[in-house]
């Protein structure tokens, strides 16, 4: 297949948006020790940055929909780049929070913008598919770039970890001037009308979709290292190569969603995945003593964890289309906020002294309630209430 170097840009944005979010989380006993804080504390690094997203994400994209997506982009890249180069350098831990949140700001724009502008340069009936190859960027960031960040972090210094990132965003930059092609800005749209598509339920089914059943996948990934090692008995000296496999998944499911999406529907796409998030996780809970099986269950749910990604985006952008931007950037607000659930939920059982196996029995319940809302949408929204 042709690569589309127009692709490019948004694929190399989401490398180091991906790197910067996800490489931390290996790197946090680093930064507690040269910091002078403890781990619980630097993992308040990873709520700082998740933050900023969820914050960054409607206000930029409200205060920028009139411009034309190109220089927006590129705006969100300088802004990306620049905290994330002060990252490398700030000299303590109130500094580092700050800096991390100004950091995550860019983030939910950048794939806000960048959804709908490979909508816009797919052609007819490939735009999944087209919001599937921006994403390539962030599962590759999984595949490769985590596992190798995280080991120049551990073996030089964790400040390394920014400066590559850094390097990413500079690359970004010169993409986005090379390769994005300039499309024309949305006509009007002031902030508080961007606003409205939160009186839509329509809109706010699929945000619950995401952030419910979409969760229900993180009550999985939040605890994979105590899973697979004291559950599926894997050495933890093979932990990183467990995490390029579940990596693997992601890079291969992003595509597949795409496709799958294009080919039958963004709605039956998203509740035909939804049902395999949730078997999925109820084998986990079953099976995970077996090492065998739980590897391939994790290459499976890393795969569902992103296959989702390019028909959930879909509906929302058709549950609001004159406000594509924003409704993306709540996208990824909401993305967050089944981060966030999933990772605390999931962690109920185990206050209660249950096995690391049980968290995935709550993300069979969460993603069972987001099956149930997938279905209502489609009978509401979907072609059959078309007809």
């Amino acid at each position: 297949m042709k690569i589309d170097k127009r692709m490019l840009p948004l694929a190399i944005g989401g490398l180091g948006i991906g790197t910067t979010e996800f490489a931390i989380m290996g790197l946090l006993p680093d930064i507690a020790k040269t910091l002078e804080i403890t781990i619980p504390e630097a993992g308040h690094l990873i709520s700082a940055y998740a933050m900023g997203v969820v914050i960054g994400a409607p206000i930029l994209i409200g205060y920028s929909v009139k411009f034309p997506p190109k220089k927006v982009l590129f705006v969100l890249i300088i802004i990306f780049t620049l905290f994330n180069g002060l990252s490398a350098i700030a000299p303590n831990y109130s500094s580092m929070m700050v800096v991390r949140f100004l950091a995550g700001l860019p983030h939910g724009a950048f794939f806000g913008v960048g959804t709908v502008v490979a909508t816009r340069l797919a052609s007819k009936g490939k735009e999944a598919f087209y919001i599937s190859l921006m994403f390539t960027g962030l599962t590759f960031a999984n595949l490769a770039m985590v596992p190798l960040v995280t080991y120049v972090g551990h073996v030089f210094h964790w400040r390394w970890y920014f400066v590559i990132v850094t390097i990413i965003g500079f690359f970004t930059l010169g993409a986005i001037k090379l390769w994005l092609p300039n499309l024309e800005q949305k006509e009007g749209g002031a902030f508080l009308d961007e606003l409205k598509i939160l009186k839509s339920k329509r809109t706010w089914m699929v945000l619950l979709i995401t952030g419910i059943g979409f969760g229900g996948l993180f009550t999985w990934f939040s605890y994979i290292t105590p899973l697979m090692t004291l559950v599926a008995k894997v050495d933890t000296e093979y932990m990183a190569y467990v995490m390029i496999l579940a990596g693997a998944g992601m890079f291969v499911g992003n595509l597949g969603g795409g496709y799958l999406s294009d080919r039958f529907n963004p709605e039956k796409t998203c509740i035909f995945l939804i049902t395999s998030m949730m078997l999925a996780l109820g084998c986990v809970f079953l099976f995970a003593e077996n090492t065998i099986i739980a590897l391939i269950l994790t290459f499976v749910c890393g795969a569902l964890s992103m296959a989702v990604s390019a028909p959930i985006n879909i509906m929302m952008m058709k549950a609001a289309p004159k406000s594509e931007m924003m409704a993306a950037s709540f996208m990824q607000a909401a993305f967050n906020i089944a981060n966030a659930m999933g990772a605390f939920l999931g962690g109920i059982p185990l206050l209660y002294g249950l096995s690391y196996n049980y968290p995935s029995l709550v993300g069979v319940g969460m993603t069972f309630i987001g099956l149930m809302i997938a279905v209502r949408y489609l009978f509401l929204y979907g072609d059959r209430a078309k007809k």
